[in-house]
């Protein structure tokens, strides 16, 4: 029998190769800290009985099953390379600059592109991203394929492309110069450094087409609205003259300048005279703003064409600088201010304190008023139609009093009368004179009468008949003052005796007592009492 003792070291650690101690009755683990000024530090002793020397074997000692060595691992399977490195790509940024002869705007364009390279087969294809409107063929410049380096026999491989470096497909030469995270952790895994990234310089044309940046500027307080409301109709008018004398033919002309307080416009026109001799422009310069001086322009600056704006001149006739006795140059021509209206004088010595006093001006000599003599009636016509042609150059109708015209329309006075002839077939003749109040005329009318032997119809059509013994060019006429019962009348040298006259004619005469005679009320009233 081995004597075997208890804590051999040369046992295996087996089961029923170990034995305990019966003594022992104190079974916990030994603190391996303790607490010092409040921190803990490990005890100075070693509690397991190890060494340093120990504890680094164990730390570098692989250990080994017990029953043996274990399976060697299976060999990995073979993967080809286009399994391995299917779908994945690099990207590499770049440009490429593309000459032009063709254009005077720009010499040559830059124009980005993509290079992608397959790991599978080591094939580039370059793709140039589309730009609409931009007129220039984009897309695909080179397919995918493998892509000749030289002269002998070599393609370009992905540990040739690098950024900062050119690259040369087919003849054009690109630039690279960034690339995507992928391809940075690809090349770096690989043992291959890149350079720092750079910029891609932008196209000279693009940027000359490039709108500026807008600016927001914060409206004024000023309130266009509230200007027009509380300013509109307000106009400052002021009399001027511009003296061309010292030309060919120049005259001193009268003229009338409009300020618009509303929006600081001003407007010029001529104050015509009749028969001056001048064209019938009354305007001379539109409502515009005018500018103090048309000189300060730019050189470049199309006035031919264009009309200038508040872009090319910031300085504009204000009312400050119109006053009276002053002169004003505008459109290059002198404008001397000798009067203005009531308004403008009480205007500015509101607010400017200016007292404006007339200046007077001699604007020439003053031309003879020709006096308008009408000729006489030539018999032709009515006498307020040859007048109407006298006043006139281009014949015209006389004027109506259209106001009497609707107030009277459908108004009119009936009498009956008798003619007044020494002729015996005459003497039983009968007649109705109506009188038109919305023309002031006369028709003489004939009605039917059995066994007269006379046709009926109309013996005077409507026209203003004239009193015997009235002049031509002032003649008087008929009016119903002069139709009273019993009265008569002469019509182109026939007479007639009013005998009768139906009850409308009463009610008109006393509506308007004031305008007719009572003696005509009178003996109008005693016939139709008496029916």
């Amino acid at each position: 029998r081995v004597a075997i003792t208890a804590g051999s070291a040369a046992l295996p650690f087996l089961p029923g190769y170990t034995f305990t101690d019966p003594a022992k009755n104190q079974f916990h683990r030994k603190q391996t800290l303790t607490f010092k000024n409040g921190f803990i530090i490990p005890k100075g002793e070693n509690i397991a009985g190890l060494t340093q020397a120990d504890i680094d074997e164990l730390a570098n000692t692989k250990p080994s099953l017990t029953y043996g060595q274990s399976k060697p691992e299976p060999a990995q399977d073979f993967v080809p390379a286009h399994v391995a490195f299917d779908k994945k790509v690099l990207l590499f940024n770049a440009y490429f600059k593309q000459t032009l002869n063709e254009s005077d705007k720009e010499y040559y364009r830059v124009r980005p592109v993509k290079i992608y390279y397959y790991l599978e087969d080591d094939s580039i294809s370059i793709v140039e991203p589309i730009v609409e409107n931009s007129g220039i063929p984009q897309g695909k410049l080179i397919k995918r394929q493998r892509l000749p380096k030289n002269d002998q026999g070599e393609h370009w491989q992905w540990k040739d492309l690098n950024i900062g470096t050119n690259v040369v497909f087919y003849g054009k030469t690109f630039h690279i110069y960034d690339c995507n995270n992928y391809t940075k952790d690809f090349m770096q895994s690989e043992g291959i450094m890149l350079n720092p990234v750079e910029v891609c310089p932008a196209d000279p044309y693009t940027l000359s087409r490039t709108e500026p940046q807008h600016s927001y500027v914060t409206p004024p307080t000023f309130d266009k609205l509230k200007q027009f409301i509380q300013l509109d109709r307000q106009v400052l008018r002021f009399h001027a003259v511009w003296d061309d004398r010292n030309n060919m033919f120049g005259v001193m002309r009268p003229y009338t300048l409009h300020y618009y307080r509303v929006d600081d416009t001003i407007e010029i026109r001529e104050q015509r005279q009749p028969n001056d001799g001048h064209d019938p422009f009354p305007v001379l310069i539109g409502r515009r703003k005018i500018p103090k001086s048309r000189q300060s322009l730019p050189s470049n600056f199309p006035s031919a064409v264009m009309e200038i704006s508040e872009h090319e001149i910031q300085d504009w006739l204000h009312e400050r600088d119109l006053k009276v006795g002053e002169t004003v140059v505008i459109m290059d021509r002198p404008f001397f201010l000798y009067d203005c209206d009531d308004f403008t004088k009480m205007y500015y010595k509101q607010v400017y304190g200016h007292i404006f006093n007339p200046i007077p001006v001699e604007l020439g000599e003053k031309k003879c008023e020709v006096k308008k003599e009408i000729p006489p009636y030539n018999g032709f016509g009515s006498p307020q139609d040859s007048k109407q042609n006298c006043l006139s150059l281009i014949a015209q109708p006389p004027k109506k009093d259209v106001m009497k015209m609707l107030e009277n329309d459908l108004k009119i006075l009936r009498y009956a009368v008798v003619m007044e002839s020494p002729h015996p077939e005459d003497k039983n003749r009968r007649f109705i004179i109506s009188y038109s109040l919305a023309k002031d005329e006369m028709q003489i009318y004939e009605p039917h009468q059995r066994n007269a032997g006379i046709i009926e119809g109309k013996f005077l059509e409507y026209s203003q008949v004239r009193k015997p013994g009235t002049s031509i060019d002032n003649p008087e006429y008929y009016t119903p003052a002069d139709f009273a019962i019993g009265a008569t009348i002469e019509v182109f040298s026939r007479k007639f005796k009013i005998v009768d006259c139906d009850l409308y004619v009463l009610k008109y005469l006393e509506a308007n007592a004031s305008k007719f005679p009572a003696s005509t009320i009178e003996s109008i009233r005693a016939i139709h009492s008496d029916k």
